[in-house]
């Protein structure tokens, strides 16, 4: 297939294609890849640096790759440091395939095996620990489910209202194409972020993180058809006027199968590229409500929530391994999605390409 071959040929869209691939695997995955509990807290070890592995013991052996079991000591009380204590006389190997708690992948399979881990007392937190004393790297695995998914949960339930009411819209016109296009209007001039701040603190307090996942999914999607709807509309209003539209109307076939099964599908290049630049935006949103507190709540992990942390000061300047990690991995997933969408509009558009 050409576009297939032209989506070969861009280095950045195949970049951004793999990088997504790695995320939603190790999300589907998080179980197997995260070390820990995400609700675990370690004795004594709140807000860990990342743990240094070694290769050679103190005496200077080699004796592979390990770690030594590290807590939290005293806090400085002039500048806040805190004092990290050290046992290097029990150096404890890093292997794979280590064992730990157990837990069921997909749900099904029980097992206790992870990616990678300890063999005995010491913690391996490659990303430190937060201030619950909770590896940093598990939370930000098991958060990855949260803010990936919602992005594909929110075009799932605004792309189809945006198509049918765009499709119904240009396709019978008169009046239904004029209240339809004035009531998109109307929400179009509403400013998303406002609106997602305002529905969002009026939400009762008592809700559990599932029941704010769907609230947070419903009120991105409510606000994000509009613009589908108007570009599918202008898009149908040329499309009926074709001769396959012409002939099943001749036919008498019923106008909302002749809008779905043949008007609708010819916009699908657009809906495609569309859909992918979407996603984005459904993950910056569920990030900004989780990171101003009316999103996600803790101690359940978001990109968003564990983004938070970031609006204390103390932490940003002498813990900022908590802060630089969920942003790096919003901004690249969204620059992912912008990546994999451009390519997919200059494959199936070659058009676009000529003019970029």
């Amino acid at each position: 297939m050409k576009w297939w071959k032209n989506l070969k040929n861009n280095p950045l869209a195949q970049f951004g294609a793999v990088l997504l691939l790695i995320f939603y695997t190790v999300a589907l995955l998080a179980d197997f890849v995260a070390p820990y509990d995400p609700y675990d807290s370690q004795l004594n070890g709140s807000l860990l640096p990342p743990t240094q592995i070694h290769l050679t013991a103190p005496d200077g052996r080699f004796i592979g790759p390990h770690v030594y079991p590290t807590t939290q000591g005293p806090v400085d009380a002039n500048t806040g440091d805190r004092q990290v204590i050290i046992d290097s006389q029990k150096p404890n190997s890093l292997v794979l395939f280590a064992k730990g708690s157990p837990y069921k992948m997909f749900g099904i399979l029980p097992l206790d095996r992870h990616l990678f881990g300890t063999v005995g007392e010491a913690k391996i937190n490659i990303l430190g620990t937060d201030e619950q004393a909770r590896d940093q790297f598990t939370r930000l695995v098991y958060g990855s489910r949260i803010s990936l998914s919602i992005g594909l949960v929110g075009i799932a339930i605004s792309f189809p209202l945006g198509l049918l009411i765009g499709g119904i819209s240009g396709y019978f016109g008169s009046w239904i194409d004029s209240v339809l296009m004035r009531f998109v209007e109307v929400l179009m001039t509403i400013p998303g972020l406002y609106l997602l701040v305002a529905l969002a603190a009026i939400l009762p307090p008592g809700l559990t993180s599932a029941q704010r996942f769907i609230l947070i999914v419903i009120i991105t999607s409510f606000i994000s058809w509009t613009g589908l709807a108007r570009v599918i509309r202008g898009q149908v209003l040329s499309i009926k006027e074709r001769e396959f539209v012409q002939a099943a109307r001749a036919m008498g076939a019923n106008p909302i199968y002749i809008i779905v099964r043949h008007v609708l599908p010819q916009t699908a290049t657009y809906v495609i590229i569309s859909a992918t630049l979407s996603v984005p935006s459904f993950i910056v949103a569920e990030s900004v409500l989780s990171l101003i507190g009316l999103g996600i709540q803790q101690p359940d992990p978001s990109w968003g929530n564990l983004l938070s942390l970031s609006t204390n000061a103390s932490i940003l300047v002498l813990q900022p391994w908590l802060v630089w990690p969920p942003a790096i991995l919003i901004i690249l997933t969204v620059l992912a999605f912008n990546l994999l969408g451009d390519g997919l509009r200059d494959a199936l558009d070659p058009r676009s390409a000529d003019r970029n």
